[in-house]
This record gives structure tokens, C-alpha cells and sequence, in this order.
């Protein structure tokens, strides 16, 4: 400790840093005092208003008796009450009328965006553009139909779609001729098409059958989307799709939400109308 005399009116500590920093004993300033005795009014006003002090077995409820989990309830509530005017008309109706009611349709497509993203849109996209192996629910191009009335049976009872496998039907030679074709838009070109009994399925145009499930091969758009689309072709004409003889088989299943019950039958209805809004149903 320093010897020096304090040069300072206030006194100071005792404490004394290289003979010329030395800790004095002045008041706090005044605006810091206010703001002290403010702060633990505040905590104090606070915890009389709001739950805040723990007791042994329960805490201060406040003389206003809030909770956020209250106010959460009452906003909740407020929320349905809203809905409500479209949602008690929901059990009711059909997927179709609701369809037809531009209102109520326009009402299900927006609260139905959630459904969408919670059950469907790990499989086919947030937007329906669909996922490497998953149909796109985008666009126009329907595997089973895109009529109010197929979608709510997809929904519902799901779809397992069957394409056997070829790799011991046909020889690697024709397997190339037959991707090829399928890849060019125009299966039926290849004389294979017939001969091997494509056409059965898939229409001796190679449009498809939407009764089967069976893809159109004319149009251009894949299923089984990838970069190298030809060998993409080749790979689902080898190993087939839901094959349970080939251990290589497309695996494409669409799970039924009904057996599953994660949906109601409500929620079924809306999902099929947001659906069919997303890729213009037919």
C-alpha cells in the first residue's frame, strides 16, 4: 500500500495501484441509484402481478392469474371459433362438393397446407414437385386418375403398384432396344413392346392404363426420375417395380392413412382436395 497522502476530498480504500490508481469510497451516481431502486420495484410489482415465486408445492399465481399456457388456450380457442364456420360443414359433404364450393374449397387448400407438410411432403415435396422415386403431385400427369374421387381412394387405402421383373424374360440386348424405345417416347417402336407383352399394361400406344396404374411411356415424364435417365429406364424394365421375385425391385408404396389412423376421415377429405388443386386434377 502506497504512503502517499489521499490528493482526493473523498477517502479512499486503502487500496493503492502503482502509486497513482487508488480506490476511493464516493457514492454511486445518482441516475445508477434510481435505476437500482427501480429495477427491484419492477421484480417486486412483477412477482405480485405474474406467477413467479416457487413455493414448496406449487408458486404465486399473481393477482392477474395469467399463464401462458391461458393465454395459449384462449388464442386457440379464438382460432376455432373462426374455423369453425367451415369446419362443422366438413363431415357433412364429400370431397366433390367441397371441391365445388369455391369458398370452402379455397378455405381447405389453405388449412390443408399443414396436413400436406406433416404426412405428405417427406415423400413428395413441400410443393408436391415430388422426391427422387415419388410421383410428382405438381402437375397434371396422374398414375391413377386425378378425379376428386381417386385421389380420396389413393389417400385412404394407399396404392402398391406392380411391374414385374424382366432381366430373365429378356436378354441384355433387348433390354437396351426396349429402354431405348420407352426413353425416345415411343415404345411401340420397338417391335419388343408387343412381342414381350408390354403393351398389356401399358397400352399398345404406351399411354398407360390408369385402371392398372401404369405409367404413360409417351409423355416424357418419369416416375423414377435420375440424371442418367436412359439407364433409369433400363434398371426399372430389369428389376420390375414391387417385384417380390427380384430382391432389386422398384420399392413404390404409398401407405394407407386410413389403416394407419394418423388421419381422419375429415382430414382425408381436405388432403385430396389440396391434392387436386396442387396438380389440376382431372
Amino acid at each position: 500500500m502506497s504512503e502517499h497522502s489521499n490528493p482526493y476530498s473523498a477517502p479512499d480504500t486503502g487500496h493503492v495501484w502503482d502509486d497513482s490508481l487508488r480506490e476511493l469510497t464516493n457514492d454511486p451516481p445518482k441516475w445508477w441509484m434510481m435505476g437500482f431502486h427501480a429495477s427491484w420495484i419492477l421484480v417486486v410489482a412483477y412477482g405480485l402481478i405474474y406467477p413467479m415465486w416457487p413455493m414448496a408445492n406449487s408458486y404465486t399465481k399473481g393477482l392477474t392469474g395469467w399463464t401462458s399456457i391461458k393465454e395459449y388456450k384462449q388464442d386457440l380457442s379464438a382460432i376455432e371459433q373462426t374455423r369453425a364456420k367451415y369446419e362443422d360443414q366438413l363431415p357433412g359433404m364429400s370431397a366433390a362438393a367441397i371441391l365445388a364450393d369455391d369458398e370452402l374449397s379455397n378455405y381447405v387448400q389453405r388449412s390443408a397446407k399443414v396436413l400436406f407438410g406433416d404426412n405428405c411432403a417427406a415423400c413428395h415435396g413441400t410443393g408436391g414437385q415430388g422426391n427422387q422415386g415419388f410421383p410428382v403431385l405438381a402437375d397434371d400427369d396422374w398414375l391413377y386418375g386425378g378425379n376428386i374421387q381417386t385421389i380420396q381412394a389413393s389417400i385412404t387405402n394407399g396404392r402398391t403398384g406392380i411391374m414385374p421383373a424382366n432381366s430373365k424374360m429378356l436378354n441384355e440386348a433387348e433390354l437396351d432396344e426396349l429402354a431405348n424405345a420407352v426413353i425416345s417416347n415411343n415404345p411401340a417402336s420397338s417391335p419388343l413392346f408387343m412381342a414381350k407383352g408390354c403393351f398389356a399394361c401399358h397400352g399398345a400406344d404406351g399411354k398407360g392404363n390408369q385402371m392398372l396404374g401404369s405409367a404413360n411411356l409417351t409423355d416424357g415424364i418419369w416416375r423414377f426420375a435420375a440424371q442418367d435417365q436412359l439407364a433409369s429406364v433400363k434398371y426399372t424394365i430389369t428389376h420390375g417395380v414391387n417385384d417380390p421375385a427380384d430382391p432389386q425391385t422398384r420399392n413404390a408404396v404409398m401407405p394407407a392413412f386410413a389403416e394407419a389412423g394418423k388421419l381422419s376421415e375429415t382430414d382425408i377429405k381436405k388432403l385430396a382436395v389440396y391434392v387436386h388443386k396442387l396438380g389440376g386434377g382431372q
